[in-house]
């Protein structure tokens, strides 16, 4: 199996798909973590102000002056960073399927579910490395960005790159199931793309207008949002102190995790997804022909 695994790894360095997704995954965490970090600074000026300070102690009875806004920054900057190292994941099986090289790594491996163990094991490891690429991309966006006082303290920051790491992990694995399943790169990496960008994101809308938001934690975006999600509620509701009832679910609404579980509760869900369709790529993987 150590051969196996080491013979992925690389065939995952020789070609420039890892470098070639990685820039772009860098680009967009940063982007979003500058601009997330920027706009949420500026609310919270705006909120610790004279007049916030008034509006707020009169419509909800609290003071802004120690909300930790950055955490929803990053947390949302994390969650779309990773629709890349899914599609990387995506393209892991369909490529080789793809490129016949397929017929190569079964004809080399005891049988195939060696080969997709190894792959399992690799595609880990990938999503681990994307992760903490994406973690520190996103912390450094965010600390140029927001005030000290906006910041989160060392355990808050280092929770919300833990999980960070842990989505990215498995939305990879998420990633590797699709393209198993689909067998087509094109069509993996557009199936992946529109329903996590567009479709999801268009039926969380309708839920919520027919008062069906708890129903978006059982989706598969939803519940990997909210892996982040409910870290940067409970980070943000740690520093507020006392807090009107329901806030948090509108906390999570602004972490871009409308309707979630708490953040354990999230990870099981999507670790159900996830194994749902690494199972099913992984029993079509097993009765498909190679040539």
């Amino acid at each position: 199996m150590g051969g196996l695994i080491s013979a992925e790894f690389r065939k995952t360095t020789t070609t420039g798909l890892w470098w070639g997704l990685m820039i772009p995954t860098v680009l967009l965490a940063l982007g979003w973590s500058l601009g997330t970090g920027a706009l949420l600074q500026s609310i919270g000026e705006a909120l610790t102000s004279e007049d916030g300070d008034v509006l707020l102690g009169g419509l909800l009875g609290v003071s802004a002056d120690q909300w930790k806004l950055s955490v929803f920054g990053i947390t949302r900057s994390i969650n779309i960073a990773t629709i890349f190292p899914m599609i990387f994941g995506g393209l892991a099986v369909a490529s080789e399927f793809n490129r016949k090289t397929i017929t190569t790594t079964f004809l080399t491996a005891p049988n195939r579910v060696s080969a997709m163990t190894a792959k399992l094991v690799v595609y880990l490891a990938w999503g681990a490395i994307y992760g903490l690429i994406i973690v520190t991309t996103v912390s450094i966006g965010i600390a140029l960005t927001a005030d000290s006082s906006q910041l989160p303290e060392a355990g808050g920051w280092f929770a919300l790159c833990a999980v960070g790491v842990l989505s990215t992990m498995l939305m990879t694995m998420f990633g590797v199931g699709v393209g198993a399943l689909m067998n087509s790169t094109v069509g993996t990496t557009v199936v992946l793309v529109l329903y996590m960008l567009v479709i999801e994101n268009g039926l969380q809308l309708v839920l919520q207008f027919q008062d069906l938001s708890s129903v978006i934690a059982f989706l598969p975006n939803g519940a990997a949002n909210g892996i982040t999600g409910g870290v940067a509620a409970d980070v943000f509701m740690g520093n507020v102190g006392v807090v009107p009832d329901g806030l948090k679910e509108v906390l999570m609404g602004a972490a871009g995790a409308a309707g979630a579980l708490d953040w354990w509760l999230s990870t099981l869900v999507f670790l159900g997804w996830t194994a749902v369709f690494f199972a099913g790529g992984w029993a079509v993987t097993q009765k498909r022909d190679i040539t």
